[in-house]
């Protein structure tokens, strides 16, 4: 396994395995060869007081395991729950195929790809709120 890269801009921040890192003042990449670690770039960080959507609020679920705020266990039938309810909603091809990738990665314990493909949906879910209170 090649592992993850992380491309981190200047003083970005990002959490690993429960220890905040804060890169340096030049880009840098950093290749995280671990296995199954926990990480979370703080700057995607979702606060509780803005888990006020669906897609959101299974991101959520995805971040508090990687910050080591839940157990995998304990997250996966509510991840796979919020997955399968927001397919019932998200209909079309390019976000079917974002929360299958989801399901996927929830399935192998890959939460930065949970959180991931899970992200790419909200500027859809903000779409779709915004036409929906127009």
């Amino acid at each position: 396994m090649t592992g993850l890269i992380l491309k981190l801009g200047p003083h970005e921040r990002v959490l690993i395995n429960g220890a905040i890192i804060e890169n340096g003042e030049r880009r840098s990449r950093l290749a995280v060869k671990t296995p199954n670690a926990n990480i979370l770039r703080l700057r995607d960080a979702i606060h509780p007081e803005e888990v006020n959507t669906p897609v959101r609020r299974v991101c959520y679920i995805a971040q508090l395991v990687l910050s080591g705020d839940a157990a995998p266990a304990d997250a996966r039938m509510q991840l796979l729950r919020g997955i399968e309810q927001l397919s019932q909603v998200l209909t079309d091809h390019d976000s079917r195929t974002q929360l299958a990738l989801a399901s996927k990665a929830v399935l192998e314990d890959q939460h930065y790809q949970v959180l991931r493909a899970l992200r790419s949906l909200l500027p859809r879910e903000e779409r779709l709120f915004a036409a929906h209170h127009a």
